[in-house]
């Protein structure tokens, strides 16, 4: 990713356009002053010197002046209009500067003093792209790479010991602290912040006070790739403020593809629509509040991206059909929802209507939900009107997200929103009367015995049990562990079969391994 060297010399063509030219800069200027233009000096001295050493002349001279400058106007219209200068708040953004090439500065420090946004084109924006590109480079040459894994992973074995009734490769704290050694020497420094003994301490232990050697590895690696994920992801967040756009979020899945085993066979001209379709996973779980932007962090700590690396896992590996569906980052996985929207979309408008989205599920759903759903999560057209109201490709992959994540905190509170009737927070006997009773028609329709609604609504009480007695609550759906159930049977037929069939579809998963013991 980073290919100029540690002093800044190979920097990408962007970075250079955003620097005036080196003899227009005041610190140029005043380095030729000090340096004189006699024999051996001059400017071939000036261009021999090290980039370090212009950088940081850089930052001396051009921040002390743009902070002089700041100081003098805020505090002249601060005597204009007569309030306290803010002047403190506007050095957060230079002091960042000067901890970005602190050796000892951590990680978060860095960023967090970042407080105040430079003006588009300033010289303060420039110095920040520019600081930014440093620290990241610095951070990214901290980091181990495949080959540094791989000698680790040599040494790890060259030096545990095997455990004679397990057989698995294990190492106690001698043995740990003698591998830290190895490594150092092979490897470098970089690795040393692994063998902490605080790290030792985080797994689990034999009798004899022995850790596996797979585990600990696994960890490194693990460490590792979470790290370069959060500086690559760093790099593409334009404003530093710690958050994802949709459209940086693609281009980081877009940079990921050629290193996903199983993505490395997609079409070129599928690709946008791919990385749109697991963009949108990743803000439905980690944009919660639909602001149109994920926090870093969140996106880390993430079920998301660890279902996003399973891919890098060989296709020739026994990978299933059923395991490819089932992962929504998979190729099979956007592939299908692709051509379920394409197959609903019948006047090929782009987008989905009411009467269109019924189709979904063969048309289990009940009209009841649908109309829900375009109420809480479909935004009304340009015209204002009810008939202009449709759903869009990004619309659609949050409904499908929902249905197929119902057992989740973000699909049962987008489910929820649907089933509040009246938009008060709660469900009442009267709110699960009047959203079954389309579940109901539908189960009449399909050739199924009759049941008594109210007899599905005291189930359903029973299964929630409510803190409140006459009332269902999101918590109370997200407490009794069977939230998903409830919705499903509550919107969609099916999913009421699959819950009144539950005995005889247990009974049939245990029938195959009992016949192939016999």
């Amino acid at each position: 990713m980073y290919s100029g060297s540690s002093d800044g010399e190979s920097h990408d063509t962007s970075t250079q356009r955003r620097i005036p030219p080196a003899s227009s800069m005041l610190w140029v200027r005043n380095l030729r002053r000090y340096i004189g233009s006699g024999a051996g000096l001059g400017s071939e001295a000036l261009m021999g010197m090290s980039l370090r050493f212009c950088f940081h002349c850089l930052v001396e001279l051009e921040t002390k002046r743009i902070l002089l400058e700041i100081f003098k106007d805020k505090q002249q219209k601060s005597q204009e209009a007569g309030t306290i200068p803010s002047f403190y708040k506007k050095a957060y953004v230079f002091f960042f500067f000067f901890f970005a090439f602190s050796r000892h500065c951590p990680f978060n420090l860095a960023w967090s003093l970042l407080v105040q946004k430079p003006e588009e084109g300033s010289i303060s924006q420039r110095v920040q792209r520019l600081a930014k590109y440093r620290f990241l480079k610095k951070q990214s040459d901290l980091l181990l790479n495949s080959d540094d894994l791989a000698a680790m992973w040599n040494c790890l074995r060259e030096n545990c010991v095997i455990d004679d009734g397990t057989g698995a490769e294990k190492m106690n704290y001698e043995d740990f602290c003698h591998i830290a050694s190895v490594c150092t020497e092979q490897i470098g420094p970089k690795c040393r912040r692994f063998f902490s003994p605080s790290n030792f301490m985080k797994f689990e232990k034999d009798e004899a006070g022995r850790i596996a050697i797979l585990p600990f590895y696994l960890y490194v690696m693990r460490t590792v790739s979470l790290t370069q994920a959060r500086i690559d992801m760093s790099e593409l967040d334009e404003d530093s403020d710690g958050f994802l756009q949709s459209q940086e979020m693609e281009s980081y899945i877009s940079g990921l593809i050629p290193n996903l085993a199983q993505l490395r066979d997609m079409p070129d001209a599928f690709t946008n629509t791919y990385c749109r379709i697991a963009s949108q996973k990743f803000f439905f779980f980690c944009d919660p509040h639909r602001r149109g932007k994920a926090c870093i962090k969140k996106i880390l700590l993430s079920n998301c991206l660890q279902e996003l690396m399973e891919l890098h896992q060989e296709s020739e590996e026994e990978v299933t059909d059923t395991e490819q569906a089932e992962n929504w980052f998979s190729l099979t996985s956007a592939q299908r929802i692709c051509d379920m929207f394409l197959a609903l979309d019948k006047d090929c408008s782009g987008s989905l209507s009411k009467q269109e989205l019924k189709e979904y599920a063969d048309g289990t759903l009940t009209e009841i939900f649908i109309e829900r759903v375009f109420d809480e999560h479909v935004r009304r057209g340009k015209s204002g009107s009810g008939n202009s109201r449709e759903m869009d490709f990004d619309s659609f992959l949050d409904f499908v997200l929902a249905l197929e994540n119902k057992d989740t905190p973000e699909g049962l509170t987008y489910l929820f929103r649907c089933l509040d009737l009246q938009g008060r927070g709660f469900l009442t006997t009267a709110d699960i009367h009047s959203l079954f009773r389309d579940v109901h028609q539908k189960w009449i329709e399909g050739g199924n015995y009759e049941l008594c609604i109210e007899d599905v609504r005291d189930e359903i009480w029973d299964m929630v049990k409510p803190s409140d007695p006459l009332k269902i609550t999101l918590d109370d759906l997200l407490g009794c562990k069977q939230g998903g159930t409830v919705a499903s049977m509550l919107i969609d037929v099916r999913g009421f079969w699959a819950h009144d069939n539950r005995e005889n579809l247990l009974q049939e998963e245990e029938e195959p391994p009992e016949e192939e013991s016999q």
